[in-house]
């Protein structure tokens, strides 16, 4: 056993091990301060027009005829929100890749190391990119915020997945939602928070960008390394007091898949393509959410309705945005209660369930009510079919890791899921390249900007039917990838055997110190989902 005074030994798994008298109810907010740090990934977005003027501070500096090469290494030119927006794009390519590559480790070396890890990269990826925009490098911000910063993204969102499972094996869906939708809620935290910094630190020679990345490096690194520190994994074979496990009924496993074998099943293939359409025909839609609104309803959001979407003036422009903003702020709100509501719901359904109705119920949304509220005009069911889709697209998130436990057991669940992610890594690209070439072949080809829509949600909707005859197909894995006895107690971590079953393990409901640890994490989160709900209201206000 290495000292307590060796920084490896502090981080090693069997020292995370929970003893007697831990309340499992810590656990997920230790797993909501990392996910709602790194959910500021969807709200970079935040930064890019600051960003696009960073060196002409009132109106950009362009440089006529700048290719991506020679943007990525100016520092006399702006830069343009197209070359900004690769930052986001790796996000989530080196997400997926780091989650499949160092899954297998997290497993090994336990979620405390592994969020310790993701804390330093995350944190340290946005401090190099603020010295990148500090010097107007856009290689620097490319480097440190998208590549750096992108492996803390991977490592950080699965660190908690298997060991919530574990503590949870009753509510597998709740906890893994519980954790998930502080990812969709990291944004509604970091979006109006850097905004406000970013005004703080505005002068006359700078846009105080690079101010604000320093104090969020800041900020996640100690809302992170305190949600990692706070990592506790169950002894082998733990289970709460009285609860009796489903094994072998239906889809939910009694045995475990080696890592090694997973992806060697027909089931890890369907499910990855099961998350692959579900995220693809949602992603690249919400990315274009702003402008379609605007586009489909023009004069109306202003009660203007003789007024098309190319004749706004600046006036009407601003009006208009600002209901686009709202419209934005809506659906995120549904997509981060999809995240708990359908995770959940799954525990009581089964997963397979829960995915068949996601998927059916937003292909009918796609096919039949987005196009028929978008030509009759009805606002309100246009917001609520959207914020629906959203819910369902956060909710197949939330419910994948669970279904992946049901499937191949509980042992390698957190590198299984982190394999996994390479369906939303391709998604990232195949959603956006498949709603934004539509839609720009239709404007091009002429037509009319209210029309472009529907034929984008047909192909939307088949995507998601695709999904749902993949589920279809989903069934137990094969005996012969069953794990052993022997061949699974060789694969547990030293320290987690012995005290499976010591009924002062795990137990307890809510105390001071849980309420303690929930309110660190749901007052910052209440302010933004406060914050966002109060924009929302300009999409109905008109």
């Amino acid at each position: 056993m290495a000292s307590a005074n060796d920084t490896t030994g502090w981080l090693a798994r069997e020292r995370t091990v929970a003893t007697a008298g831990y309340n499992r109810w810590l656990l997920p907010p230790c797993a909501l301060a990392i996910h709602l740090c790194i959910g500021m990934a969807y709200g970079f977005s935040v930064f890019w027009l600051p960003l696009s003027r960073a060196i002409g501070i009132k109106d950009p500096v362009a440089c006529k005829g700048m290719t991506l090469l020679q943007a990525y290494a100016t520092s006399t030119c702006d830069w343009r929100v197209s070359d900004l927006t690769w930052t986001y794009s790796l996000f989530f390519v080196v997400l997926g890749a780091s989650a499949a590559i160092w899954g297998g480790w997290l497993e090994r070396a336990g979620p405390r190391k592994a969020g310790v890890v993701a804390a330093c990269c995350w944190s340290g990826g946005i401090a190099i990119g603020a010295v990148g925009v500090s010097v107007h490098q856009l290689w620097l911000l490319w480097l440190g915020t998208g590549f750096i910063g992108g492996i803390g993204l991977g490592l950080g969102y699965i660190s908690p997945v298997s060991t919530l499972i574990k503590w949870f094996p009753d509510r597998r869906g709740m906890a893994t939602g519980m954790a998930i939708m502080g990812f969709g809620g990291g944004a509604l935290i970091g979006s109006p928070l850097a905004d406000r910094l970013m005004k703080h630190f505005a002068s006359a020679t700078g846009v105080g960008v690079w101010q604000t990345f320093l104090v969020l490096a800041a900020v996640y690194f100690v809302f992170m390394m305190g949600g990692a520190l706070g990592y506790r994994v169950p002894p082998a074979d733990w289970k709460p007091a009285g609860w009796t496990a489903r094994a072998g009924t239906g889809l939910v496993s009694g045995f475990n898949v080696h890592l090694k074998n997973a992806h060697r099943t027909p089931q890890f293939w369907l499910i990855w393509l099961v998350l692959l359409l579900n995220v693809s025909a949602s992603i690249g839609i919400i990315g274009v959410a702003s402008p379609m609104i605007q586009e489909i309803f023009a004069g109306r959001l202003f009660h203007q309705p003789q007024v098309p979407f190319l004749a706004f003036d600046d006036t009407q422009k601003a009006t208009a945005a600002a209901a686009g903003a709202g419209f934005v702020g809506f659906i995120s709100l549904f997509n981060i209660g999809g995240r708990f509501f359908w995770a959940s719901i799954s525990d009581r359904v089964g997963r397979k369930v829960t995915y068949a109705v996601m998927l059916a119920a937003g292909a009918v949304l796609y096919a039949l009510v987005a196009p028929w509220s978008a030509s009759a005009a009805a606002l309100l069911v246009f917001a609520l079919t959207f914020g629906l889709i959203a819910s369902m697209y956060g909710g197949g998130f939330a419910t994948v890791p669970a279904y992946l436990a049901d499937i191949f057991g509980t042992q390698f669940v957190g590198a299984i899921h982190g394999r996994l992610l390479t369906a939303w890594s391709t998604a990232g690209v195949l959603g956006p390249l498949i709603v934004t070439g539509m839609r720009d072949s239709a404007i091009a080809a002429g037509t009319p900007r209210a029309a472009i829509y529907p034929p984008i949600y047909w192909v939307l909707a088949a995507l998601l039917v695709a999904g749902f005859v993949a589920n279809l197909f989903v069934r137990p894995v094969a005996a012969r990838f069953h794990m052993t006895d022997a061949a699974l107690e060789a694969v547990r971590p030293v320290g987690t055997t012995g005290a499976g079953h010591d009924g002062t393990i795990g137990i307890g409901g809510i105390d001071a110190r849980v309420l303690l640890a929930w309110a660190v994490v749901c007052v910052p989160l209440a302010w933004g989902l406060w914050t966002t709900a109060v924009k929302a209201v300009a999409l109905f206000a008109g």
